[in-house]
């Protein structure tokens, strides 16, 4: 379990872990692969059976979160078709008083994420969440995913933390992984990071329940309650 006397810095992931991630799944798993049909004249199915295992052969790759590449593989405007659902945008229960607690504790707090920069551009559009952050970083400033230990460390060389005294919060358990073998000193995973998807497994790693609690925790002073995966 975290000890916030030993955590200097808290990375926080974006997309289902301060953000819901029904809006990235909705839009890949529906909306594209029916804006698609509509462009061809072909059935949804007719579309799924083409995006999906492309998508399945490049995940956990920079491409797999490079808005770019998925323009010029579809010809579709993907940052327009987004926006065109960008309501459903919305940030997880409690996680904006979960960062005003974060910033409230003097704490570096530093957003990583796999989005890329329209993506992330388009999601502070529709969140405020800037203000709370030193930093943003995209993974792909530094050319490689969080996957990589390569991101590890481009991100040590651009940010000035101690990896022993850092929490880490991400809804990928892979990523976790990579974390820790970077030595990413404490790691939270998200057990719900869809609120309309089911509440999962996180294996070897405690999960967040809900910010609210961590709240609590942080002005407290004590330890992150958590429960065992």
């Amino acid at each position: 379990m975290p000890d916030w006397n030993t955590i200097d810095t808290v990375l926080l992931d974006m997309d289902g872990t301060l953000l819901d991630l029904h809006f990235d799944n909705h839009f890949w798993v529906e909306y594209l692969p029916r804006c698609y049909a509509r462009k061809h004249g072909q059935s949804e199915q007719w579309a799924r059976e083409r995006i999906f295992p492309l998508m399945q052969r490049i995940q956990g790759q920079l491409d797999w979160y490079c808005l770019d590449f998925w323009t010029r593989e579809l010809d579709l405007p993907i940052v327009e078709l987004k926006r065109e659902v960008a309501h459903l945008i919305q940030l997880r229960p409690d996680a904006d008083l979960f960062l005003q607690a974060l910033q409230r504790s003097g704490r570096q707090v530093v957003l990583i994420t796999n989005a890329h920069r329209d993506s992330l551009s388009l999601k502070m559009e529709r969140v405020q969440l800037r203000t709370w952050f030193q930093r943003l970083i995209s993974s792909h400033d530094f050319g490689y995913p969080k996957e990589e230990q390569r991101f590890w460390q481009a991100l040590r060389a651009e940010v000035d933390f101690d990896p022993e005294r850092t929490l880490f919060i991400d809804d990928s358990l892979g990523i976790l992984r990579a974390a820790r073998q970077f030595g990413i000193g404490q790691l939270l995973a998200v057990r719900q990071p869809d609120s309309r998807g089911e509440r999962r497994d996180t294996e070897e790693f405690a999960a967040v329940e809900d910010y609210l609690s961590l709240v609590r925790e942080i002005e407290a002073g004590l330890p992150v309650e958590v429960r065992e995966a």
